[in-house]
């Protein structure tokens, strides 16, 4: 049986209450998994795939993120924050809260999309922290596409959506799959997750000039070459994503942010793509298969 727990901790950013969540294994656990979840989601879109962890002895724990879930204080901060480092620190600080509790257990970063975008800011500013890292559904755009798109969301209020940059950025990842059921199929096949997806009003929002904007410097800061380097070598990471994801570039960047991590001299980086796989693989109708592969990874590196 799996004990969930939720509870809060002050945000980096001083103000903001960050709302956690723990699921705990029965017995003693053999490892920690914390979650880092992506753009317009938050932590408890995850609980089945926490839950087959704790099932099989992981601490899982996850946070959601500044303007995400129940970190943010109304629907009127849906899609905001202000400073891409916050995400981070907010991370670190819930690593460090759940190493208080087990701190001699192997301890592993899942991040999904823009949580992938997190972890390797993560990996980058906390070298050595991690047994191991995974990544889900990340990618890479050319540097010269971040640069505008740092550019173009420094227009204006950054507290108002900016419909040229959504226009250019989410939502162009429908057109791949034209004609469309709804505006969400890139996310995943199963109908039914994609209609429970628009139906959350905790999923279902537009984001926010700020927060595109501090997305774009965080994409700058972990595409830079002398910022890689300061990774730890010997902290294996796993990539998977689905082969038919417009995040990652139909799997080509996966393939160029994995390359990178080995020419910074990564020396365990490991890629699994699935054949018509979309965004959120973790959600996807093949999801059991997923969930026995990341399973599969974290014991080879316990």
């Amino acid at each position: 049986m799996v004990n969930r727990r939720e509870f809060t901790y002050l945000s980096s950013d001083g103000v903001h209450q960050i709302h956690a969540v723990l699921w705990l294994p029965e017995g003693e656990p053999r490892g920690v998994v914390q979650l880092v979840h992506g753009i317009c989601e938050y932590a408890l879109r995850y609980d089945p795939f926490a839950r087959f962890l704790a099932e099989r002895g992981f601490v899982v724990a996850g946070n959601d993120h500044l303007g995400h879930g129940l970190t943010a204080m109304g629907p009127e901060e849906y899609g905001y924050f202000e400073d891409w480092r916050h995400l981070v620190r907010d991370v670190r600080t819930l690593q460090l809260k759940v190493k208080e509790h087990w701190p001699k257990l192997p301890y592993f970063l899942l991040g999904h999309s823009m949580g992938s975008f997190v972890a390797r800011t993560f990996l980058i500013d906390y070298p050595s922290t991690l047994t191991g890292c995974i990544l889900s559904g990340t990618g890479q755009e050319p540097a010269v596409t971040v640069a505008a798109g740092k550019l173009l969301t420094g227009l204006g209020d950054p507290h108002k959506v900016n419909r040229i940059f959504y226009k250019l950025s989410i939502g162009a990842y429908n057109q791949k799959f034209a004609p469309a059921r709804t505006p969400a199929d890139w996310i995943c096949r199963d109908e039914a997750v994609v209609d429970a997806y628009l139906a959350d009003p905790l999923c279902n929002f537009p984001t926010k000039a700020g927060m595109n904007h501090a997305m774009m410097i965080g994409l700058q800061y972990v595409g830079k070459k002398a910022n890689l380097a300061r990774m730890d070598k010997d902290t294996p990471v796993y990539f998977f994503a689905g082969d038919a994801d417009p995040v990652g570039a139909m799997g080509k960047g996966v393939q160029k942010v994995a390359d990178w991590f080995r020419r910074a001299g990564v020396k365990d980086v490991t890629v699994k793509l699935y054949p018509g796989g979309r965004h959120e693989m973790l959600n996807e109708r093949n999801r059991e298969e997923v969930f026995e592969d990341v399973l599969s990874w974290l014991e080879r590196h316990m």
